[in-house]
């Protein structure tokens, strides 16, 4: 069921994207369209643009069928252990070995390097 509702949906996506590149550009932001003001193209570009809206309605409804299947095939369990791969093995150690590095914060007395004197 899911791969003929991804197969649709695929289907339509190619459709909407062709059908939203076939469409005639109404703004003339640029100046282009050049149209002689005939109702022609209007009634065609109503047609493309009905076939548009209902591809795209086609388009959100098979993707909402395809996440409603994808959330009922989710289980519980996390990917690694529908796998059956094991995650890392546990550290034994919390804290690392620093060897003698002290690791306090300084104190009050404590002056910070003075840089050398000039002359």
């Amino acid at each position: 069921m899911e791969n003929i509702v991804l197969s649709i949906h695929l289907i339509l996506t190619l459709a909407l994207i062709g059908a939203v590149l076939l469409q005639r550009s109404e703004g003339g932001g640029l100046g282009m369209g050049g149209g002689d003001g005939s109702t022609a193209g209007r009634s065609a570009a109503n047609a493309m643009t009905k076939l548009t809206w209902m591809l795209a309605a086609g388009f959100l409804t098979t993707s909402l069928v395809l996440t409603v299947i994808a959330a009922k095939n989710a289980g519980d369990g996390s990917v690694l252990d529908r796998l059956g791969l094991e995650g890392p093995a546990p550290t034994t150690t919390l804290t690392p070995d620093l060897g003698d590095v002290i690791l306090t914060p300084p104190s009050v007395t404590d002056a910070p390097t003075a840089p050398p004197a000039s002359e």
